[in-house]
C-alpha cells in the first residue's frame, strides 16, 4: 500500500495531507507552525516519500516571505534526505495544469476540481470524503493527488536509490 506526504510549505506555518494511493484517501492532515511540521515530519511512520510544493520563478520581484518558505523547504528536504526517504519538489503549474487543464487555474478552480473527482467535504454530522480540508490543506492535497496520479512506486524507488546513492536531492 502505498502512502505519500504533500506539503504545501509557508513563511510561518505549513500544511501536510497524507494520501493513501491505493484507496485514494485522506490517512492524516493538518496545518502546523513550521517547528511542529518539522518535528512531526521528523517522527512520522505514514510514509517514505515526501513531495513539496516548491516555489517557482515567474518573472515577478519577490519578498522576504517567499525566501523564508524557500528556507522551510530546504529543511525539509533535509530531514528526508537524513531518514533516506524520497523527496520531491513539485511546482504549482504542473499541478494546476494536471487537474485544471490549464496554466490560468487560480486556487478555487484547483479546489473544485479535487471536489469534483473526490467528493464534497460534508458536514461534522455527515463527513465527505474530504472533510476538514482547509486553507493551506487544499494546496497538499492538490499535490498528493498529482503526484499519486502521474507517478508509479518505480518512479519513487528510482528516485529513492538516486537519493541514497548521492546523499542528496
Amino acid at each position: 500500500m502505498r502512502k505519500i506526504i504533500a506539503i504545501d510549505p509557508g513563511t510561518t506555518d505549513g500544511a501536510y495531507v497524507v494520501w493513501d494511493c491505493s484507496e485514494s484517501k485522506i490517512v492524516d492532515k493538518a496545518i502546523l507552525p513550521n517547528e511542529e511540521l518539522l518535528d512531526w515530519l521528523r517522527n512520522q511512520t505514514h510514509a517514505v516519500e515526501i513531495h513539496c510544493e516548491m516555489i517557482a520563478c515567474y518573472g515577478m520581484a519577490v519578498g522576504k516571505e517567499t525566501f523564508e518558505t524557500c528556507v522551510w523547504i530546504g529543511r525539509a528536504m533535509q530531514i528526508c534526505v537524513d531518514k533516506g526517504w524520497a523527496f520531491s519538489r513539485v511546482y504549482r503549474l504542473s499541478v494546476k495544469v494536471h487537474h485544471c487543464k490549464s496554466t490560468k487555474a487560480k486556487d478555487s478552480n484547483v479546489r473544485q476540481a479535487l471536489i469534483d473527482k473526490y467528493g464534497v467535504q460534508g458536514t461534522k454530522k455527515v463527513p465527505g470524503p474530504l472533510f476538514g480540508i482547509a486553507s493551506h490543506m487544499w494546496s497538499a492535497l492538490a499535490v498528493a493527488t498529482f503526484v499519486s496520479e502521474t507517478t508509479s512506486d518505480l518512479t519513487v524507488v528510482s528516485v529513492l536509490l538516486s537519493t541514497n546513492s548521492s546523499g542528496s536531492v
